[in-house]
């Protein structure tokens, strides 16, 4: 495993360097394979080049087909059930929503996987038939000066999308009594999991050894996803103790300061202490606990790095995707750590359809295990810490919702520029990007995107093509131009 010290540090940032950080204009979007099926290769670019102006695009290394409710999942994901709104703004096979199916657009050299719990998924007749399509596609985009970068899962073995896969029990992260949680969003493996890293990094070998070309990595995940209560007081697996034991951190007092907040706020949150307690907690700045998350979130990314570096792909870029302030100090990731780890840069995800999903799951966890607990006390506590709007519209779970497709979020461009700010190193070897959502309508979409577009000053990913209807596309250029 590298480790980096001062000398090692600066070297690793010269070698950032070299990969082509910190660009003066990247607009990016994350496209996937089953729109180059179903548009094309030239109807998907000219889409992007010509109608929105993009100089970047990310795709993965799989194809799809339909399936059924029984042998396939939901596109788009349901996202805990209060996704099921969600519907794309670009149909698949004629579908707006729809089940389906993949399988890796290459066949993967299994002896890079031998010996390893997790396998990757086999070639099928579906890679046969539509597998070449990637190659084509990286070809066709890099001749037209866009960049390409393929996206991967850190901890969801196969790891080529978030609804398929998934650890076993033995690498689940776990709470501070041991329990797996019992409902999850992300369904990662435990970070600290030595199997897990190894996957991830056979993973990685193999892509860069069939798709040398690509211009690098991003991946996604590669933390404990905020998205349920519960996960904020992950992760105090077996995993995380051999973390804890090689990094010098105390396992057992991290736990005991996990279990300590984990039942003040499960039992004894009163209506005359919930605002107190609530702005205490968020004090933690992700506890004695969160430490060890970010050594395990950067031992994951320094095997990533290494990866790549090994299959050939030292001038090759390493983008991880995380969560915004303050979420990622409970997550595990942070700029600083994924430089160390020998990033080129991160994405700061700005979705935020997700943040009164979150806020309602945190609501009702805390109401349920506080009763008589007043929502109207409880809800504005939590906003308030969370700063997900720029007005005080989240009173009561009733105003927790998921936006409908045609729906405007929450008012937010005031939130987006603090947070970016929060996030950003303004380092010429780290580049952190805006990473905006195309889901919802075309004006709600634009007044997001130009709040990102400013924030990050021309360098920003945007998240799904499948979101993008040629409304929304011609805004792109017209909003980043």
């Amino acid at each position: 495993m590298r480790t980096f010290t001062r000398r090692g540090l600066l070297a690793s940032t010269s070698l950032l360097a070299a990969a082509g950080a910190a660009p003066k204009r990247l607009i990016g979007v994350t496209m996937m394979p089953e729109f180059i099926q179903n548009e094309g290769i030239d109807g998907v670019l000219r889409n992007l080049v010509e109608r929105a102006g993009v100089n970047a695009v990310t795709t993965s290394p799989y194809v799809m087909e339909l399936a059924d409710e029984r042998t396939g999942s939901r596109e788009p994901p349901i996202d805990a059930d209060a996704g099921k709104v969600r519907l794309l703004d670009r149909p698949l096979w004629g579908k707006r929503e729809l089940f389906v199916r993949t399988a890796p657009s290459f066949a993967h050299n299994f002896k890079l996987f031998e010996g390893l719990r997790y396998q990757p998924a086999q070639a099928t007749e579906l890679t046969r038939q539509h597998g070449g399509l990637i190659k084509d596609f990286i070809r066709e985009a890099q001749r037209r000066k866009v960049k390409v970068y393929f996206q991967v899962q850190a901890a969801i073995p196969p790891g080529y999308r978030v609804q398929f896969g998934g650890p076993k029990p033995e690498d689940a992260p776990r709470l501070p009594d041991g329990r797996i949680p019992p409902r999850r969003l992300a369904n990662n493996g435990s970070l600290g999991s030595v199997e897990v890293q190894r996957y991830l990094s056979a993973l990685i070998r193999d892509i860069f050894k069939n798709y040398p070309e690509i211009d690098g990595l991003r991946i996604d995940w590669p933390e404990y996803p905020p998205y349920f209560l519960d996960d904020l007081f992950l992760d105090f697996s077996e995993h995380a103790s051999g973390a804890a034991s090689r990094a010098g951190l105390d396992f057992k007092g991290a736990r005991a300061n996990a279990t300590e907040w984990y039942q003040r706020l499960h039992g004894k949150l009163t209506n005359a202490n919930v605002e107190k307690e609530i702005e205490a907690f968020g004090k933690l700045r992700g506890g004695e606990w969160g430490k060890l998350k970010q050594v395990m979130c950067s031992t994951l990314l320094k095997t990533a790095r290494e990866a790549v570096d090994q299959a050939g792909g030292k001038d090759k870029e390493l983008i991880p995707n995380a969560f915004p302030p303050p979420f990622n100090e409970w997550s595990g990731f942070t700029p600083p750590t994924a430089l160390a780890a020998g990033c080129n840069g991160a994405s700061v995800k700005f979705y935020t359809m997700h943040w009164p999903m979150m806020l309602r799951f945190y609501s009702e966890a805390l109401l349920k295990a506080n009763p008589g607990l007043d929502e109207r006390k409880l809800v504005p506590a939590l906003a308030g810490w969370l700063k997900l709007s720029d007005d005080d519209r989240y009173r009561t779970l009733a105003d927790c919702r998921y936006p409908e497709t045609d729906e405007a979020h929450a008012l937010c461009q005031q939130r987006i520029a603090e947070k970016f700010r929060a996030a950003n190193m303004k380092s010429r070897d780290f580049t952190v990007y805006g990473l905006a959502h195309g889901y919802g309508p075309v004006d709600d979409f634009a007044a997001r995107l130009r709040a990102v577009h400013q924030a990050s000053q021309g360098k920003l990913w945007i998240n799904r093509y499948g979101y993008l209807s040629d409304a929304k596309l011609e805004r792109i250029r017209e909003v980043c131009r």
